[in-house]
């Protein structure tokens, strides 16, 4: 069965229904910019809700070592996500210093832009895969979908993930052209930018799991 990753919770009721659903992996997101970002002591808290099985991974975009080493002496974090534009030489620095799991987000419009697959791989634990945006400030979580043609019939030495645009409504065309070994949602299970909505967690996890 694919695994599901439902990204940026940041209250007990959206968490409870996530976990209730049957998720395997909780995002937190610690980039201040986005509408999605949780404070420190209250993702210390939502992590110690989760149960063993469940990986609470924390979004960061672009971070220095003195924001990844405050946020983790807070949070009890099981994976690392790096969603800006970190060289691999960053990816094996911050896997090295934090010895976490590393999942590296690759934007993608176009074909050639898997073409950094064969770098990040080599460092990454996880790939993910996400819709560009030509806004530089965007990172993750637009509501919008990519070819998902460009990833057809694709094979990669690590596990992978999908996201970009996926809802109740899309996820299962989605897999029914790729195999992914999960599939991450965000603005697909709100009822407002930044908003979780229970009933669409709980839509869009079971969907996922009846295919």
């Amino acid at each position: 069965m694919t695994d599901i990753k439902i990204c940026g919770i940041k209250d007990a009721e959206s968490l409870k229904k996530t976990i209730e659903s049957g998720a395997r992996f909780i995002g937190l997101v610690f980039y201040p910019d986005s509408s999605r970002y949780v404070e420190p002591e209250q993702a210390r808290l939502l992590s110690r809700m989760a149960p063993t099985g469940v990986r609470m991974v924390g979004l960061f975009v672009n971070p220095d070592d003195s924001w990844l080493s405050h946020v983790l002496g807070i949070v009890p974090l099981d994976m690392i996500q790096l969603h800006g534009s970190e060289p691999t030489v960053r990816v094996a620095e911050i896997k090295s210093k934090y010895n976490l799991p590393i999942i590296k987000a690759i934007p993608l419009a176009k074909k050639e832009d898997l073409e950094k697959v064969d770098t990040y791989i080599q460092v990454a634990d996880w790939l993910l895969f996400d819709t560009k945006s030509e806004n530089t400030t965007d990172h993750g979580g637009t509501g919008r979908t990519f070819d998902w043609a460009i990833l057809k019939n694709r094979k990669f030495s690590k596990p992978w993930m999908l996201s970009g645009g996926l809802h109740a409504g899309n996820v299962a065309e989605a897999l029914s052209t790729l195999q992914p070994d999960a599939v991450d949602v965000s603005s697909g299970v709100e009822s407002e930018r930044g908003v979780k909505d229970p009933l669409k967690i709980a839509e869009f996890i079971q969907t996922v799991k009846n295919l």
